[in-house]
C-alpha cells in the first residue's frame, strides 16, 4: 500500500501489456538495487531505509515490485522463480547503469544470485538478508507431508498459512516445478564479488544455516556471515537496519 506522501512509481512495460513498477534515485555508482521477498513489496521497511541511506549518500538506488506483487501488474499465483528472476534482470538491465550492489531479502536472495550470475561484470557486491535460494525445494517440497503434496498434485495449488499476516502463501505446483530449474545450492556458484550474508538465528522461515550453505557454495573468497542471535526472518528492527547500513558502508569502503 502506498504511503500518502509516496510518489507514483515509474512503470516498465513488458510484453502482453504487463508492467513492472519501480522507484529509483539517480546518483553515483556503484548503485544499490533492492530485491524483495515472496509476497512482499517495495514499500517495506528495508527498501525504504535503503532508499534513505542512498539519498543521503548521493548514491543511485532502485527498488521494484515483481509481477503479481505490490504495484506491478499480474496475479501472484501466476508467478514462478523464473518469471520473478526475469523481472529482476529486466529492471537491472533497463533501469540501472554501471556497477551495482545487490541487496536481496529472503526470496530476493535467490533472485539476487540469479541476477549476478547473468550479469557478473556489473555486480560489485551482494548482501543477502535471510537469503533463501532453493527454498521451493528445500523449505517447501522437502518439508511437505503426503497430504500437502497430494493437494498440489491434484489441485495445482496449496494455501500455506503465513506467520506474517492473515493472507496465506499461494503455493502452486508450477512454482515448485519451475524452482527446480533454478536451484543453486547443489553445485558451486560461480560468483567472485564480495558477499555479506545477514541472518537472524530466530528465523522461523529460513534456517540461518542456509547462509552457511550459500557461503560454502560461492566461489568468491570474500564472503562473510553476520548472525543475529535474537534476529527474526525480517531483520527490520532499528538495530537490524543499522547493521545493514554498516555492512553497506564497509562494502563501499572496500570497493
Amino acid at each position: 500500500m502506498n504511503e500518502t506522501n509516496e510518489r507514483p512509481p515509474e512503470i516498465l512495460p513488458r510484453p502482453g501489456g504487463a508492467t513492472i513498477a519501480y522507484r529509483r534515485l539517480d546518483g553515483k555508482t556503484p548503485g544499490v538495487m533492492f530485491l524483495g521477498g515472496l509476497m512482499s513489496d517495495m514499500q517495506g521497511t528495508k527498501a525504504l531505509e535503503l532508499e534513505n541511506y542512498c539519498r543521503a549518500a548521493g548514491r543511485a538506488f532502485i527498488r521494484f515490485d515483481y509481477q503479481g506483487h505490490g504495484e506491478s501488474s499480474g496475479n501472484f499465483a501466476d508467478g514462478t522463480i523464473g518469471s520473478w528472476a526475469e523481472d529482476a534482470l529486466t529492471v537491472f538491465d533497463e533501469c540501472t547503469e554501471g556497477s551495482q550492489i545487490l541487496v536481496g531479502s529472503s526470496m530476493g536472495g535467490w533472485t539476487m544470485l540469479l541476477t549476478a550470475l547473468a550479469r557478473p561484470d556489473r555486480v560489485a557486491g551482494m548482501i543477502g538478508i535471510a537469503a533463501a535460494p532453493d527454498f521451493t525445494e528445500d523449505l517447501m517440497w522437502d518439508r511437505f507431508d503426503d497430504v500437502i503434496r497430494g493437494t498440489l498434485e491434484r489441485e495445482g495449488v496449496y494455501y500455506e498459512p503465513s506467520e506474517f499476516g492473515d493472507k496465506p502463501y499461494t503455493i502452486t505446483k508450477a512454482l515448485i516445478e519451475d524452482g527446480r530449474n533454478h536451484l543453486l545450492l547443489r553445485r558451486p556458484i560461480a560468483l567472485h564479488c564480495p558477499v555479506r550474508l545477514l541472518h537472524g538465528m530466530r528465523d522461523d522461515s529460513v534456517p540461518w544455516m542456509t547462509s552457511s550453505r550459500i557461503a560454502e557454495k560461492l566461489m568468491a573468497e570474500d564472503v562473510r556471515i553476520f548472525l543475529v542471535k535474537d534476529g527474526d526472518h525480517r531483520l527490520s528492527r532499528d538495530k537490524d537496519i543499522a547493521q545493514l547500513k554498516l555492512t553497506l558502508d564497509e562494502l563501499f569502503s572496500e570497493l
